[in-house]
């Protein structure tokens, strides 16, 4: 049980770290200006309907970094600090916040796992942990129960996973089209990427707290049964 501990500490120095990293990021792109001067709205709006998709919106949210892609209303949700502002962070995230919608049109296979698994998720999420303590007092006269606990549970992980690559793919997708599009070039290209790939540390460091949790519970399970 030390061992996993000690990896539940590094993991929470990490997410710690790379949440840090990323606000830190944010806020200094966000100060840097396109030099077109076009809004985070703007440029999902660009590039929507440069990849022939019309019947997606973009609107605005409250909130920091609460920025994301509803497939099931088509809408592109900026937040408030990204749909009006015409910097460099507002840019990536708007284009890879669109990157999802052009996934969603063009049925990227990781994105559609994803969004299957999101239901089972949400009726879950409600009663895991319960189940997983009943079965922690219950493991010796029902041991079933935390096996079936960690079943729940495994989905989220799963989840997780799934998630890297759906990210991953949208970052790069909002990346080239920057490029391509002129809405970046050499001198604040770079800021845009850096700024991406510390919004997809935090994927990553979410799916490795969760397998180490799924491993947590089945060490748990398992030294039960020795007993």
């Amino acid at each position: 049980m030390t061992l996993i501990w000690i990896i539940f500490i590094g993991i929470a120095l990490a997410g710690w770290a790379v949440q840090g990293m990323l606000q830190s990021k944010f806020k200094k792109y966000a100060r840097i200006p396109l030099r077109n001067g076009m809004t985070g709205k703007e440029v999902a709006e660009k590039m929507l309907h440069e990849n022939g998709i019309y019947d997606v919106q973009v609107i605005s949210v409250r909130g920091q970094l609460t920025d994301h892609y509803n497939p099931l209303n088509k809408t592109i949700n900026l937040s408030e600090s990204v749909y009006g502002s015409y910097s460099v962070a507002a840019a990536a995230v708007a284009a890879h916040e669109t990157g999802h919608a052009l996934q969603h049109a063009q049925g990227y296979a990781p994105l559609k796992m994803r969004s299957a698994l999101v239901p089972v998720i949400s009726s879950t999420s409600k009663w895991v942990m319960w189940v997983l303590l009943l079965g922690i007092i219950m493991i010796e006269t029902f041991p079933m129960l935390i096996w079936f606990g960690i079943g729940m549970f495994a989905l989220t992980t799963l989840f997780s996973f799934i998630t890297l690559p759906v990210e991953k793919n949208a970052t790069n997708r909002a990346l080239r089209w920057l490029s391509s599009a002129g809405i970046t070039d050499v001198s604040n290209h770079h800021q845009a990427e850096d700024a991406l790939r510390w919004a997809g540390y935090t994927y990553v460091v979410a799916a490795l707290s969760s397998l180490a949790t799924l491993l947590y519970y089945i060490m748990i399970a398992m030294s039960g049964n020795r007993r």
